[in-house]
């Protein structure tokens, strides 16, 4: 089978390479900064830019799966350019007969009110879902690995502050997921053919909350933490005091804070370990690997 990652680079794309590679699939690792150096043996690197349409000619040609793993968060303008960026990708899949595309999304909680990160999160999912393919979605919360953005944030934080007076939503239910259980998700969804056209949740075996898990990745780094949940800060309040707080560029912190208000976890009606079941990682043992690495 051959197999297109687009976003190969990125924190689950460059994993989902090395796992395609590995079960015998012919790879097309596209990105921004793809290079022979970056990837296993056995990928074909393209580079291009889905901004520019003169270098992505040929990006599916004989391409039988797509993963489309881009997102644009440090950019102003993000959600214009997700939209951009979904629309060009559809029109070339669909022209070069793609015959499945896979989107990794984000569980959102209340889809009545979402924030500016997960509207564009499901406009992409919107856009795709128009393409002359069949479209598997699936929607995950914090993925938690050495270079996720949300777990740097929880790094940092159990870094820097012995004592956090943070926002009240601090306590909302979250369902972490190990970013090895992610990919192995992505990748065993091939071979589960009910999976064409639908939309599925993925977590870890358990909820926590943000609280439960700064405390728990404060125990696994040797250091206690005291916890103040306070009701006045705002979202975006909150995103401004991550300044001080996290090396993770504000520009992408901004938006994940603003996405953390709502509850984040796996509806049992759209789990996709009912369809496709996996060993999934637990979530001290996902952090524990994450803080090692």
């Amino acid at each position: 089978m051959r197999v297109l990652v687009a976003g190969a680079t990125g924190f689950v794309g460059s994993r989902l390479v090395d796992a395609l590679v590995a079960r015998g699939d012919r790879v097309v690792a596209f990105s921004r900064s793809a290079s022979q150096e970056t990837f296993p043996e056995g990928a074909e690197p393209f580079e291009g830019d889905l901004g520019d349409p003169t270098s992505i000619e040929g990006l599916c040609d004989g391409v039988d799966v797509a993963y489309y793993l881009i997102h644009s968060l440090t950019a102003e303008n993000f959600a214009e350019r997700d939209r951009q960026y979904a629309r060009r990708f559809r029109e070339v899949a669909s022209a070069a007969g793609v015959d499945r595309v896979v989107y990794l999304s984000g569980i959102s909680g209340d889809e009545g009110d979402l924030s500016p990160h997960l509207a564009s999160r499901r406009e992409v999912e919107s856009v795709l879902s128009e393409g002359a393919f069949d479209l598997t979605v699936l929607r995950a919360a914090i993925i938690v690995g050495p270079e996720s953005a949300s777990f740097r944030i929880v790094d940092d934080l159990t870094d820097r502050l012995p004592v956090m007076v943070v926002p009240e939503w601090v306590r909302t239910p979250c369902q972490p997921i190990g970013v090895d259980d992610a990919v192995t998700y992505l990748v065993e969804l091939l071979d589960a053919d009910e999976t064409r056209g639908e939309t599925y949740d993925i977590g870890g075996p358990s909820v926590w909350s943000y609280e439960s898990l700064l405390e728990l990745t404060a125990r696994e780094k040797g250091r206690s933490v005291v916890i103040v949940p306070v009701p006045v800060m705002t979202p975006e309040l909150s995103s401004h005091w991550l300044r001080l707080t996290t090396d993770v560029q504000y520009a992408i912190a901004r938006p994940l804070v603003e996405s953390m208000r709502h509850p984040v976890t796996v509806s049992d009606d759209r789990d996709l370990q009912h369809v496709v079941p996996i060993d999934r990682t637990p979530v001290d043992d996902a952090v524990r690997r994450a803080l090692d690495a």
